[in-house]
């Protein structure tokens, strides 16, 4: 293929062996050549335990550099990426396993027993464990294995990841992107966002997120440029690393916090390049407080999971508050009618529907599935509404379905709804995200309740581990009963209204 992720990374690596790829918090430096000569080592330990071309490889392990380096590991033996959100309990990650059936699962060591009795039950051929120190039977395998790598001969339509998104059923469905999709993107991003070889990002999103893991990790891949690697967002550590830095990526959350700091100064990012936010909307009052306090206008963008971005405010240009920007270049935007598909006039709401090199394959063994969401001419559905105005400007509206993204996580209600309705004494619920200051959306439940006695405690109590946290209700509201439709449908739309300015005050 033209331009493929990997290809490029072993070029940096064969040409400037020296130039930094990975830096450290306390400031060590893995460079381009020394990250090729580890993948080397990984890519020789992966097909040692029978990965091969086509096989998925799951990992869910704490952000590392090891860990970032399983991905481009996979890619140089040919194998599909599956990358698997850290807060997923045992119950979460058996789906994913039974639905992928990887040849190799990565795991903390902490998980050992309830990840190997899974893997047995499910039929996992080999399994690997890495901590976030670095330590586990992954590292101690690389020493057996020369640094030598002669990468898998990859074409662009075949796969290199799945990355599992939901519908409001709640059943999960896996993304197929293939290598093509993640080039296509990265490089039309590294010439949209003036990436060079100069820049260094700093980086404090996960890494099983297309966010931290393809928008960031691949746009640093095609410029040649270097990575700050933080294992988590601390506003702190931030604010320490920031003069080191020329980019900043983040969700509304990174920057509703560094607002909130008074070490976050204009003379503090004077030299920063750019900030960009996105995977959760924006508010245009961040956007305005942020740049009366530093003088830089963050660049909000629109992606998904299925589509890498789609949009983005210039780098050159207004950047303008509430907007998602402008289609980047080889995407395709229109609005639609959602009944009808008919496309719509600009200026007015429909649903957005999107086309371009960068729109997954399909989902992961669900061919009627991504029939309903890919059409014949190659549009996705994405189930988001908004309107495109006279300069061509994208702004989303809201969701055609109860999507809720929290903190730049996506929960689905129905998942939510249905651990809430088994617990003793509740009639039902319903499920919502309304705004939040700090996370964009706060999980709300709205019960109905048939024991008197039972209150919000109880209720959060009785979801304690049983869901990821930021899946995990911030508020829970007991309602006589709730409001429906003629049809009986409940209104949830009524109830987002209701509790708008339940997380009014910031919530630390």
């Amino acid at each position: 293929m033209e331009q493929d992720l990997f290809t490029t990374f072993q070029t940096r690596a064969l040409e400037a062996p020296d130039a930094p790829f990975l830096i450290l918090p306390d400031a060590a430096v893995i460079t381009y050549g020394a990250a090729l000569a580890r993948c080397g080592q990984m890519a020789g330990l992966f097909r040692s335990l029978g990965v091969k071309p086509g096989d998925r490889v799951a990992v869910q392990v704490e952000k590392s550099a090891t860990a970032l380096l399983t991905y481009l590991a996979a890619q140089a033996v040919g194998a599909v990426y599956l990358p698997l959100n850290t807060a997923y309990t045992a119950a979460e990650v058996r789906f994913f396993l039974g639905d992928a059936r990887p040849a190799l699962f990565i795991h903390r060591p902490q998980d050992e027993a309830a990840m190997a009795a899974l893997c047995a039950e499910i039929g996992v051929p080999a399994r690997l464990t890495l901590d976030a120190d670095e330590t586990g039977t992954l590292t101690e395998g690389l020493a057996a294995h020369g640094p030598a790598l002669v990468p898998h001969p990859a074409t662009g339509d075949e796969l290199a990841a799945i990355l599992y998104t939901s519908g409001t059923t709640g059943r999960s469905k896996g993304a197929m992107l293939s290598r093509a999709n993640l080039a296509s993107n990265a490089f039309t991003l590294k010439e949209y966002w003036r990436f060079s070889a100069q820049d260094v990002l700093l980086h404090a999103l996960p890494i099983f997120h297309t966010h931290g893991l393809f928008v960031a990790t691949n746009i640093t891949i095609a410029a040649g440029s270097a990575i700050i690697l933080c294992p988590k967002f601390d506003v702190a550590e931030l604010i320490r690393l920031m003069p080191r830095a020329s980019v900043l990526m983040g969700v509304p959350t990174f920057y509703t916090r560094l607002l909130g700091d008074a070490a976050f100064t204009r003379d503090l990012v004077a030299h920063m390049r750019l900030f960009v936010s996105g995977s959760a909307p924006l508010s245009a009052e961040t956007h305005k407080e942020f740049s009366a306090r530093t003088g830089h206008a963050i660049l909000e963008r629109y992606g998904m999971t299925e589509t890498n971005m789609n949009t983005s405010n210039p780098y050159d240009g207004p950047r303008i508050p509430g907007s998602v920007g402008l289609p980047l270049p080889d995407v395709e935007l229109r609005i639609t009618d959602p009944e009808t598909g008919a496309v719509l006039p600009q200026g007015q709401v429909g649903g957005i529907e999107v086309r371009g090199p960068n729109v997954f394959t399909g989902y992961w063994q669900m061919p009627e599935k991504t029939a309903e969401e890919l059409r014949a001419d190659g549009f996705f559905i994405t189930g988001d509404m908004g309107v495109i105005d006279a300069a061509g400007y994208v702004s989303i509206v809201g969701r055609a379905k109860d999507l809720i993204i929290c903190g730049g996580f996506n929960v689905y209600p129905a998942e939510v709804e249905a651990l809430i309705d088994a617990i003793p004494g509740i009639a039902e619920s319903a499920v919502i995200g309304v705004p939040h200051p700090d996370m964009g959306e706060g999980v709300v439940a709205v019960v109905q309740a048939r024991d008197p006695a039972l209150d919000e405690a109880a209720v959060l109590a009785a979801l304690q581990g049983q869901l990821a946290r930021f899946k995990q209700p911030r508020r829970v509201v007991f309602l006589p009963e709730l409001p429906r439709n003629t049809m009986g449908k409940i209104q949830k739309k009524a109830l987002r209204e209701t509790y708008a300015d339940l997380f009014a005050v910031k919530v630390a």
